[in-house]
C-alpha cells in the first residue's frame, strides 16, 4: 500500500524524510510521554540532521493547529452527524478526541513540518561509521 519514497509514508511512519530507512524518534510509541519529543540527532542511514536549526520544530505548531482542527471536525461528524449525539455531547467528544490523540497530533505535525523542507532522495548513500 504505502511504499518507501512516498511523502505520505514518511509522514505516517515518522521515518527519515530523505531515505525512509529509520524512525526519527528514539521511541516509536507516542504515548511514552517522557520520550514524546525525543528525536535522534541524525539519521544513521543517510546522515540527515533532523533539527536543522535551533527551534526548527516551532513551525510544527502551525501545522498542529490544522491537524487538530481536522481531528475535531472528524469527531464532530462522527458524534453529531453519524451517531446523532446532542451538541453538548459532541463538544465533549471533540475535547476527548483532542486529549486522547494529542501525542499523535504532535508527532504527525512534526512529521509534516520536516517533510515540507526535505525531499526523498533514493540515491543518498549510507553514512560510513
Amino acid at each position: 500500500m504505502l511504499k518507501k519514497g512516498n511523502k505520505l509514508y514518511s509522514i505516517l511512519t515518522g521515518s527519515c524524510p530523505r531515505c525512509n530507512e529509520e524512525s526519527m524518534y528514539t521511541t516509536k510509541n507516542p504515548y511514552s510521554f517522557g520520550n514524546l519529543f525525543k528525536m535522534h540527532e541524525r539519521c544513521s542511514h543517510c546522515g540527515l540532521k533532523y533539527k536543522m536549526e535551533p527551534s526548527f520544530f516551532y513551525g510544527a505548531m502551525y501545522v498542529s493547529y490544522a491537524v487538530g482542527v481536522a481531528f475535531a471536525v472528524a469527531a464532530f461528524v462522527i458524534s453529531y452527524l453519524m451517531a446523532g449525539a446532542s451538541l453538548i455531547n459532541s463538544f465533549f467528544a471533540i475535547v476527548g478526541t483532542l486529549v486522547v490523540f494529542l501525542p499523535i497530533i504532535i508527532r504527525l505535525s512534526r512529521n509534516i513540518w520536516i517533510n515540507l523542507f526535505v525531499k526523498f532522495d533514493s540515491k543518498k548513500k549510507e553514512v560510513k561509521r
